[in-house]
């Protein structure tokens, strides 16, 4: 299965990056489930972190990389939780939706 993979996958072997990011139990030698998702420039963007047991949704990592894209050419505006794709509504922060945003999707 793993020969169908048409991207380059790394393994952290020696626990080096897990430490780097915060991640690594040192207890167990094991490694929390992290997600994290970094601009070209080298921004963290958003980052997830899950304990061993559970997984991700590969579907809502998908959803923040297409806001953050959208974002970088839109950055006066805000991708809520509902928001899917270029497109969908988004918002303009201020303190005048401080506490309103289901009032400001509508």
């Amino acid at each position: 299965m793993l020969e169908k993979v048409k991207y380059p996958m790394g393994s952290d072997t020696t626990g080096r990056l897990s430490r780097m990011f915060g991640v690594y139990d040192e207890a167990t030698g094991l490694a929390l489930r992290g997600t994290f998702i970094i601009s070209p420039e080298g921004t963290l963007l958003n980052s997830e972190l899950n304990f061993y047991n559970l997984g991700r949704n590969i579907e809502e990592t998908l959803r923040k990389i297409h806001a953050n894209v959208h974002l970088a050419a839109s950055p006066a505006e805000a991708c809520p939780a509902q928001w899917r794709k270029e497109g969908d509504k988004t918002l303009t922060p201020s303190a005048k939706i401080v506490g309103k945003i289901h009032e400001a999707m509508k």
